[in-house]
């Protein structure tokens, strides 16, 4: 399905019905929005993970601009701004009330923008494998530890000059290292409509990558926040995650690193962490009524 969106056509798709049949009445389930990873990805690497969530809350998930089967815009508007602006309008148009919204990866990238901006607007967030502010030297580390020389190499080529070739080689070689589970599962990559223009306009230290800050800006985040990582992501090292909960207020945070789990925490720790969500979905969702 297809939604215009601040002047563009999005993407979406539902799991779950939003009101339930319970004895003699309809109870309204609240709503989760998956704001998926990338960029250059869709909102397939979110499926069918999310899917079990569906018996508590209905699941939005879409493609951002210029990602997946969205319009793909113009390069301008390829910016964390207006990815949190068009997450904002999403549920705007649709009449989302009270979102819960779940950021992975670069879609935490994208939930920091939105909830910055509109800190009133969420009933919770969820943070998954993300930063606030992306330190590559970091970055480059872990893909040595877990990998070698030869991946932190491979890394390191791409995110500093971002080019096609660059990151096909990316992919075959440093991709695996996400999961710590199975390094050889890559189906989901096979999966994803790819646009890789939008990754090689925003990512590595020179592009908005780089330059993102949102240290600054998360003591404006008012609503209840749960922060998830593995800790052996090397895309996003459990450090970055630890800059995001100290610039939280403390009492509205909940931090879970996951042993032996890398940046796939859902994938890599289904049970502990959809237990996690569960919970944190009930809780917000219970505190709004």
């Amino acid at each position: 399905m297809f939604v215009r969106v601040n002047g563009t056509k999005l993407f979406f798709d539902v799991d779950g019905e939003g009101l339930t049949p319970d004895g003699e009445t309809m109870r309204e389930k609240p709503t989760v929005v998956l704001v998926h990873g990338g960029p250059g990805a869709d909102h397939s690497v979110s499926k069918p993970y999310f899917s079990q969530l569906t018996d508590i809350a209905q699941v939005i998930y879409y493609d951002q601009r210029g990602n997946g089967r969205s319009d793909l815009c113009k390069q301008d508007t390829w910016n964390l701004a207006q990815w949190g602006d068009d997450l904002k309008g999403l549920c705007d148009t649709l009449g989302i009330e009270n979102p819960i919204i779940i950021g992975t990866s670069f879609g935490g990238f994208v939930t920091l923008s939105y909830a910055t901006n509109y800190p009133e607007h969420a009933a919770g967030i969820a943070l998954i494998s993300t930063a606030a502010k992306v330190e590559f030297s970091s970055v480059y580390n872990a893909f040595e530890r877990l990998g070698g020389k030869v991946i932190r190499e491979t890394s390191e080529a791409y995110w500093e000059n971002p080019t096609d070739e660059g990151r096909a080689l990316y992919k075959d070689q440093c991709v695996p290292f996400y999961s710590f589970t199975n390094v050889s599962s890559i189906d989901w990559m096979m999966r994803v409509l790819w646009r890789n223009e939008t990754a090689l306009w925003f990512n590595g230290p020179k592009n908005e990558h780089g330059r993102m800050d949102f240290r600054g800006d998360l003591s404006k985040i008012r609503c209840p926040t749960l922060i998830m990582v593995g800790e052996d992501d090397p895309i996003t090292p459990p450090e970055f995650s630890d800059t995001i909960a100290a610039g939280l207020t403390q009492d509205q945070v909940e931090y879970i690193k996951f042993k032996n789990c890398g940046h796939g925490v859902v994938k890599d720790k289904p049970e502990e962490a959809l237990k996690a969500l569960r919970r944190f979905i009930l809780s917000v969702s219970h505190k709004d009524k």
